[in-house]
């Protein structure tokens, strides 16, 4: 019998078990303990207080040896997979009940057994080896080997263990070969995730899945859907196809646990865990739009889950079927003749398999040159972000190497010839969505007509060229340039766009944006009010700013605060100096009132990568609101805060002649909607019961621009329809930070929409600066936002939507879209309603 049976049964072994490979000290020689005479009384105590020191050093030496040497053995498990070439697969391999698989599985063992008698680093640490399947070509083994390694040594286990191929070289010359032997090739072994084989797993279950031609198989964690995945349990999938065929997994629904160290899901190249084979790790909930689809390289294919003890989730469900080799999403390459084309990674938008390489050999007419953009470009893996060698999956474009992510369309490349070479190349581990390109042949002499050629041959529009917007994702379009009285002028050269000045962001790259800001001298802090103290006094328990900003965030609690406008009051009337407690997942008040009313502000998915477009994923902004009039369409947007109860801009509900805007009867709000037109079953529609504009809102100024709605009747939650959070009274946005705002475009005197919900990452403002902007039309109920990202087409957002802050896990609405140029377009700051000067009107209307 096996050390351990097949299947990935992790059973921890007691500390006894490892007891027989402990050593006895050896024994000192009596011999030479004897006394030749009898001892004298000096000699005696002498003699004992040796003896004692003896008794007591052997003691301790037996102690450690027996109680804490083993204890500093470490478990190591190592995964592989070796192809045995000198055996046919047989299809009762597949079985690993069979007598077929125990006998080839135990010719396996004994040989990794006798393979690693050759290294002294793994002999003597060596415990047993489990073959956990085989597949073809011509017979592949797939294996798990344990290890018990002193502390310290687990390095040399680690180098010795990704030297296996040598070992293997090292056992086929040796002298004696036995005729039945087998022949090893293509071995690969890495060191098991640890987290695989915890000792906290209760269960352990195993399923098998082989596709079948013209058919779609399934597979799904334990319960799914209708009751959530087994805690403490490890599962796995082994999935297999036809000869020639490689499969393809598609997941329709994918909801774990948020923190991939709790609950996951890995996907591998293989049918054993080996770490240089993984695919993918997944966890958290992705939407539904998400592609999630993957291709093996070869004809298996092996998914793990495993979980803890708590925060079970729904779980996960999948497609199983088998492609052709040969298919269109498994080839790529070929030769590419015409004037313009376009081409695409294997499998694209889908995940590309892994171990791909091919190559496209594209050729333009006689005299003209190569233009390639790259549309999508999206070749990441974990940990190689900061590197620049493209060391695993990379496209080369005639000799240069790109890979990374990259925003929408930013990568260009020209050839000085009208031929150029791509080649595209994935590793064994770690798959991405890949890319899709565009060719076209290009005049040599003038390849950019009426345009701005970049440094990285981008064409770019000549009103692009000194604007403060690294349009060309080299700055070569910001280089050499003279600024105008608008902007910024740095030290280096570079102009700025003016409401970055002074928001606390190096902006310039030299700090002049932040030059001549009023701040306050070396060894000072700037309070609230724009005071200086010195930095001495922070936290001494004494208001010196005199607006209480020197004592915030000094760690005392509740009952040693004195109440102020910067500090949080909790519902006990205590206050508290921490910054925006609400909702942070600390109870911070005595009476943990900062931490009720927090089921808000939280995208259900995971975060999607969007790099460079402006569409919203579906469920991104599950706040967001479409508020129509009726027979005619959208107009406004608004914010959820409750079953019941929205947050738009009193602008939009002012009678405009004809329409009635300020009456409920006009309205329907669109719950959920994500495109126009496009009414899915996610979308909720409600009429309004009431609408409640600002008191005293003035229509000249846009002061107190602000509204609330009340729906004819509930709504319930779901993945796409969900409350933002609120913010205290004192809640903190800070100059600079980074904030949201989303809508479809539309406004009130018409213009074209977008269809699909449209977002803009921007920047708040400094009040300063932006008031000077606008002429000194702000108040102080208002605040300032712009365009962080670079692109003419920033979002246009909708009067009366959100402007979305996120703050760890959950975001809050700081302000409500008022008047500017809604989206905060490019260079033109948005102005927008402060949500927290109207946090107790909200209140005391809404009980919100």
């Amino acid at each position: 019998m096996d050390y351990m049976d097949s299947g990935l049964r992790y059973t921890p072994k007691s500390d006894k078990d490892w007891d027989t490979s402990v050593q006895f000290l050896p024994a000192s020689d009596n011999k030479k303990l004897e006394k030749k005479k009898g001892p004298g009384k000096v000699g005696a105590v002498i003699g004992v207080v040796i003896f004692a020191a003896v008794v007591a050093l052997m003691t301790g030496l037996l102690v450690w040896h027996f109680h804490f040497r083993k204890d500093v053995r470490v478990k190591k498990m190592y995964s592989g997979s070796m192809r045995i070439t000198n055996q046919v697969f047989e299809n009762a391999y597949e079985n690993s009940n069979s007598t077929e698989f125990k006998a080839l599985a135990k010719k396996v063992t004994s040989q990794l057994k006798a393979i690693y008698s050759k290294s002294p680093q793994l002999a003597k640490y060596y415990v047993g080896s489990t073959v956990q399947a085989f597949s073809e070509g011509s017979v592949i083994a797939y294996y798990l080997s344990e290890f018990r390694v002193p502390t310290g040594q687990e390095a040399a286990v680690d180098s010795a263990m990704t030297s296996m191929d040598k070992l293997v070289d090292k056992e086929r010359r040796s002298s004696y070969k036995a005729g039945n032997d087998l022949v090893f090739e293509d071995v690969v072994s890495s060191a098991l995730d640890a987290r695989l084989f915890s000792t906290s797993f209760s269960r352990f279950l195993k399923f098998s899945e082989h596709a079948k031609p013209n058919n779609i198989g399934q597979i799904q964690s334990p319960g799914f859907p209708n009751s959530p995945y087994p805690p403490n349990t490890f599962m796995e999938w082994q999935l297999r196809a036809d000869p020639n065929y490689v499969i393809k997994l598609a997941f329709d629904t994918m909801n774990l646990e948020g923190n991939c160290k709790n609950d996951f899901v890995k996907i591998y190249d293989s049918l054993v865990a080996i770490e240089s084979r993984v695919m993918e790790e997944m966890c958290g909930y992705y939407s539904p739009s998400e592609p999630l689809t993957f291709l093996s390289s070869g004809n298996v294919m092996l998914v793990t889950m495993a979980t803890n003890e708590k925060k079970n989730f729904p779980g996960f469900r999948a497609q199983v079927s088998q492609i052709q080799r040969g298919n269109k999403a498994t080839t790529c390459g070929g030769q590419l003749r015409a004037e313009k084309g376009s081409f695409a990674s294997p499998n694209f938008p889908n995940y590309y398999p892994p171990r791909t390489s091919c190559q496209w050999s594209i050729q333009v007419p006689d005299g003209k040159a190569v233009k390639l953009t790259f549309k999508k470009f999206l070749l990441s893996e974990p940990g190689e972000e900061k590197r620049k060698d493209c060391r695993k999956d990379y496209v080369e474009v005639n000799g240069k190497k790109l890979c990374g992510e990259k925003p929408d369309g930013t990568v260009t490349e020209t050839s000085n010839t009208n031929t150029m070479s791509v080649l595209f190349f994935s590793d064994g581990s770690y798959v991405d969505r890949g890319f899709s390109a565009e060719f076209e042949a290009i005049d040599v002499t003038d390849p950019c007509p009426q345009q701005f050629q970049c440094r990285n041959q981008r064409c770019i529009k000549l009103d692009l060229k000194c604007d403060g917007w690294n349009d060309c994702g080299d700055m070569s379009d910001e280089l050499n340039c003279k600024c105008n009285e608008k902007d910024i002028t740095c030290k280096n050269g570079l102009c700025k766009p003016m409401f970055w000045k002074c928001d606390g962001v190096d902006d310039c790259g030299d700090r002049t944006d932040e030059m001549d800001c009023g701040g306050c001298s070396s060894g000072q802090i700037t309070c609230k009010n724009n005071k200086c103290v010195s930095e001495k006094n922070r936290c001494d328990g004494s208001d010196d700013c005199g607006d209480g900003s020197d004592e915030l965030d000094c760690g005392r609690t509740a009952s040693g605060v004195s109440c102020t406008d910067l500090t949080y009051k909790c519902k006990n009337n205590k206050c508290i100096n921490k910054v925006n407690p609400e909702c942070d997942g600390t109870p911070d008040c005595e009476d943990g009132s900062d931490e009720e009313s927090c089921d808000c502000g939280r995208n259900m998915f995971k975060t999607s990568r969007i790099v460079g477009g402006q569409d919203a994923e579906q469920g991104e902004f599950p706040w967001q609101v479409s508020l129509h009039v009726k027979t005619f369409g959208h107009v406004c947007g608004a914010t959820i805060i409750s079953p019941r109860w929205l947050v738009t801009a009193a602008h939009c509900v002012q009678d405009d002649g004809k329409i009635k805007f300020s009456q409920p009867g006009t309205w329907e709000a669109y719950l959920g909607l994500h495109t126009q037109g496009g009414i899915a079953s996610v979308v909720a529609k409600r009429n309004l019961k009431q609408i409640i504009p600002h008191p005293n809102y003035n229509a000249y100024t846009f002061d107190n621009d602000i509204a609330l709605m009340e729906l004819d009747s509930p709504v319930t939650y779901s993945d796409y329809i969900r409350p933002i959070c609120l913010p205290s009274p004192q809640h903190d946005f800070p100059t600079g930070s980074t904030v949201w705002i989303t809508g479809w475009g539309a406004t009130r005197e018409g213009g074209s929409a977008a269809k699909v919900l449209q977002k803009a990452q921007v920047r708040i403002i400094n009040y300063e600066v932006c008031n000077g902007l606008m002429n000194g039309q702000l108040t102080s109920r208002m605040l300032c936002a712009g365009v962080l990202s670079g692109g003419i087409d920033a979002c246009q957002g909708d009067s009366g939507g959100p402007l979305s802050s996120p703050a760890d896990s959950r975001t809050f609405l700081a302000g409500v879209v008022s008047w500017g140029d809604g989206c905060a377009r490019r260079n033109k700051p948005g102005i927008y309603t402060t949500v927290t000067k109207f946090r107790g009107w909200i209140k005391e209307k809404t009980g919100v």
